[in-house]
């Protein structure tokens, strides 16, 4: 499978530069990934606004979701004190003093190089290359890390976004809890408090997992034969209440929706013939077409960047001409695109 068949044509304009007024006043797209017949192949899709997605989720349903938070992971400090300007993203914690990072320009960082940030109350040294191109940093500091981050540090907003201005508290979910991503699982931000009891009233299952968004997100496929891609490892847990209400649905044949694509890996790599195990550990899950799908049966999920390993994860629920034909759709309706644009359902 080639990484040009995952390529679709997106004007810039239609990249959603800020969220919405409110969370939930997106579009909704809904795209069927069941059987159509020939004649009614265009019915597959319909266009609601996102309050309106209780009007396709029944009782019994369970909504899985991922609980992360997102930390002020980019910092710009100075190479040995006084040199080049240096920003870092921080991906994946290794332990208390220990971070995988990316680092630009990676370059100029070599082993003896020490990075100061703010008046050097955070230093960071690097350890090593990993083999996907970042480094691992220890850091040095007096007090508690994550203190100095919430003052140095600032929400990593995706390089396509070029309104700086946005508010990062929109950049959360409203159900965020632990922190450690250096991404949103942006199919959550539509979620309102309001909504989610609504949800709950329906007969809906609100079940949380966590996942921290790492590297992953940031980098693109580079090879033409996309089996060739390798996922970057990102930090998982399930709790055995969480795993238990998950399985005891699928016992009962009952939908299992994940919100988002985050929370799809998180339960698919955690399945063991037809269960969700519970437990922490690090994933890296690719999931593109041909992947027959264990656990969920319907996915929330934003637009995703052409040729991304996103893509190719939601044309594997909906075959990869549907979801390209939904993009075309999209594209002529002037859907919002990205981390702040609308939403798709998937069922």
């Amino acid at each position: 499978m080639r990484l040009a068949d995952f390529d679709y044509n997106l004007p810039p304009e239609l990249i959603a530069q800020e969220p919405a007024a409110s969370r939930d006043g997106s579009r909704l797209m809904i795209v069927r990934t069941g059987k159509v017949s020939q004649e009614n192949e265009a019915s597959f899709i319909e266009h609601r606004r996102f309050p309106e997605i209780l009007d396709y989720l029944q009782k019994g349903d369970v909504l899985v979701s991922n609980n992360t938070k997102v930390i002020p992971a980019r910092l710009f400090g100075r190479k040995n004190k006084e040199g080049a300007l240096i920003e870092v993203v921080l991906l994946r914690r290794l332990d208390l003093k220990c971070w995988e990072a990316l680092v630009r320009p990676g370059k100029r960082v070599k082993q003896d190089t020490v990075l100061y940030f703010g008046d050097g109350e955070l230093t960071a040294r690097p350890l090593e290359v990993t083999p996907a191109g970042g480094r691992i940093l220890e850091f040095r500091y007096e007090g508690v890390f994550e203190e100095l981050l919430d003052k140095l540090g600032q929400v990593p907003l995706p390089p396509y976004i070029h309104n700086k201005e946005v508010d990062p508290r929109r950049y959360q979910t409203v159900y965020a809890q632990y922190p450690g991503s250096a991404a949103a699982p942006t199919a959550g931000l539509h979620f309102t408090p309001q909504l989610l009891e609504k949800v709950k009233e329906h007969g809906v299952e609100w079940v949380e997992v966590l996942l921290h968004v790492g590297l992953g997100t940031f980098r693109p496929v580079k090879t033409e034969d996309i089996t060739q891609h390798r996922m970057h490892e990102e930090y998982y847990e399930i709790s055995d209440e969480a795993a238990s209400r998950i399985n005891l649905a699928l016992r009962e044949k009952r939908r299992v929706i994940a919100v988002g694509t985050t929370a799809t890996r998180t339960l698919e790599s955690s399945s063991v013939k037809g269960r969700v195990l519970p437990g922490k550990g690090c994933t890296d899950i690719f999931i593109y077409p041909g992947y027959e799908f264990k656990v969920i049966s319907g996915m929330l999920t934003n637009f995703h960047l052409p040729k991304s390993t996103l893509l190719m994860l939601v044309s594997a629920l909906a075959t990869r001409e549907r979801i390209l034909k939904a993009y075309e759709e999209a594209v002529r309706e002037k859907y919002r695109f990205f981390s702040f644009g609308d939403a798709m359902l998937l069922i």
